[in-house]
């Protein structure tokens, strides 16, 4: 069996992207998955440049139950974005948002990879996103 994850886009305009996760867990859990491919041209701008490595995380809004969440940059090496646990709000909006530290082999991809994962543990993410395309 594997966890039961959803990915929902809700808003993908011209400069801003927000996407909603949930993953109700059966102990499997999930390691370095992609949940946010900032290559592709599904993220494209108006004017057809992808977010790439550019893509700027500027608001999450968080749920956990019985679990943590590592948030990651894809990289050759994978870099910690964030790491989640409980509930809350981050608003990184007075710095202009958590951007990729372009580490060697960067995508500008999300990961995703839980912590402690039992059955039923379960998470709810949303991520609000901006599209610096150069």
């Amino acid at each position: 069996m594997a966890d039961t994850v959803t990915s929902q886009v809700i808003v993908n305009g011209n400069r801003n992207l927000v996407m909603k996760f949930t993953n109700l867990s059966d102990g499997t859990g999930e390691s370095a998955v992609k949940k946010v491919d900032a290559q592709s041209a599904t993220f494209a701008t108006t004017s057809g440049n992808v977010p790439g490595t550019h893509l700027t995380i500027n608001k999450v809004y968080y749920d956990l139950k019985t679990m943590s969440l590592r948030i990651l940059w894809d990289n050759t090496i994978d870099t910690d974005a964030l790491i989640l646990g409980g509930f809350g709000t981050f608003d990184f909006n007075s710095f202009k948002g958590l951007t990729n530290p372009l580490n060697a082999g960067a995508t500008g991809s999300i990961l995703f990879t839980t912590v402690g994962a039992a059955a039923n543990a379960s998470y709810t993410v949303v991520l609000e996103m901006i599209k610096n395309v150069a």
